[in-house]
């Protein structure tokens, strides 16, 4: 019996010194490291690009649309298919003066084609076409008329009062333009007008409008 539990003990000993021979597996915890600079520079690279795309699209949308010029009647500034940029914001800040050139939706009609014509004479002015010349409330006026020696008035032939948002347009080609003079077109509501011609992008007129 005794020599048993000395083998036995003998096998205890043997088995612990075996375990503890045996290398350990060790797995050391690493935690998610996440670099706040990287993360930060994507953010603000994001954001560049975000801001550039909504500034490329504000460029398009206030000052890329394009109107096709249909006639004569701006000759010799504009040219019959001519491609015009509008710039749509401008008169969003400032009213529309006298001599700028303005693209608009005659009678507000929008299945009617944008037309492109000078503006004569301003909201509260009394305009009248007499001896070939343009009146503004009773005295000739030449400042921003691009016109002379107007034969057709139209309806200018006798005074014509605007009201607080209206405007009287004429084409700088006056024999071959149809504008306020005719009762088609008649006077211009500020709510029709889509914004200011400022651009040609085709043809031999390439480049900005000059007034």
């Amino acid at each position: 019996m005794k020599k048993q539990e000395i083998r036995k003990k003998r096998r205890r000993q043997k088995e612990k010194q075996t375990n503890r021979q045996k290398p350990r597996l060790h797995f050391p915890s690493e935690g998610l490291h996440i670099d706040q600079n990287r993360v930060k520079k994507s953010l603000l690279l994001m954001l560049q690009i975000g801001a550039a795309c909504l500034l490329a699209y504000s460029l398009v949308l206030f000052y890329g649309q394009r109107v096709s010029n249909a006639g004569d009647s701006m000759s010799p500034i504009l040219k019959n298919g001519d491609v015009v940029l509008v710039d749509r914001l401008v008169y969003n800040a400032v009213k529309p003066k006298r001599g700028d050139i303005v693209v608009f939706k005659p009678g507000g009609n929008q299945n009617a084609h944008y037309l492109i014509k000078r503006v004569a004479a301003l909201p509260g002015e009394t305009i009248q076409i007499k001896n070939g010349s343009i009146y503004i409330d009773g005295q000739v006026c030449t400042e921003g008329i691009h016109v002379s020696d107007i034969r057709s008035a139209g309806v200018a032939a006798e005074p014509v009062e605007l009201g607080a948002n209206e405007y009287f347009v004429i084409g700088d080609n006056h024999e071959g333009s149809d504008d306020s003079r005719t009762a088609d077109v008649g006077t211009v509501k500020r709510k029709d007008i889509f914004g200011k011609a400022w651009f040609v992008v085709s043809g031999d007129h390439f480049g900005r409008i000059k007034e």
